[in-house]
């Protein structure tokens, strides 16, 4: 009788603990995916200069499974609560498929950081020759350049012809002269190829990081949810 007190003790305390890692979980998903929308939103702009689709692809990859993570902590709680061995068997099986792609979705956004400079690069100047005849790339180099305050790909001398008005510094008024007569004064004289990809690393550090500590919160799930599955008689 002693024994079973114990066990009982022992499962009210892995139950607990379930309730709590799953609280954790959840805000580990909420934040993953907060992190990711707003990564879409203030980002959407360089996207045209990427030359690859692998940093939005492990974003897009991080919210849907970071809001499958949010739902899933309430389905643990369930489980843990009711006692339910066929409710924490699918949450196990169900948490162990979104710690893969957790993973490989941050693992992505970190592969990602070190091969922007090259494809960024490339993409840039393939770009340049496209500069007032297609919206997508005009918008996205003069957005760009505004934001990051910089001009060209290593600087503004790589702009064949006439300078973009989006290199110009800016002033309360609008834009400083700089297309007849560019010097340090009037231009940005920094190119957007460094500035943008440490932009880029930098956010993909932080949504890959947090991926990853999600996915490393998720094994907190499945070790408290097997152990209670296996206490439930």
């Amino acid at each position: 009788m002693g024994s079973g007190g114990r066990m009982d003790c022992c499962g009210q305390c892995v139950k607990y603990s379930m309730f709590v890692a799953n609280f954790v979980i959840f805000l580990g998903g909420a934040i993953v995916f907060s992190l990711g929308i707003w990564t879409l939103v203030d980002k959407h702009f360089i996207n045209e200069l990427l030359g690859t689709n692998l940093f939005s692809g492990a974003v897009y990859v991080l919210i849907a499974t970071s809001a499958l993570v949010c739902l899933l902590s309430f389905f643990g709680c369930m489980g843990a609560a009711k006692e339910y061995k066929c409710m924490l068997l699918t949450y196990f099986i169900l948490v162990f498929l979104i710690f893969v792609t957790m993973l490989i979705g941050g693992i992505l956004g970190y592969v990602f950081r070190e091969k922007v400079s090259q494809t960024m690069g490339d993409e840039m100047r393939s770009s340049m020759s496209l500069y007032g005849s297609r919206r997508s790339i005009t918008t996205a180099w003069d957005e760009t350049q505004e934001r990051l305050k910089c001009c060209g790909v290593r600087s503004y001398s790589d702009w064949r012809g006439d300078i973009p008005q989006s290199c110009c510094q800016r002033t309360l008024d609008g834009y400083k002269p700089c297309i007849e007569n560019p010097s340090p004064e009037n231009i940005y004289i920094n190119g957007c190829l460094e500035i943008t990809s440490s932009y880029i690393r930098d956010n993909a550090a932080i949504i890959g990081g947090a991926g990853i500590g999600v996915a490393v919160l998720l094994i907190f799930g499945m070790i408290f949810s097997c152990s209670l599955f296996r206490m439930i008689e």
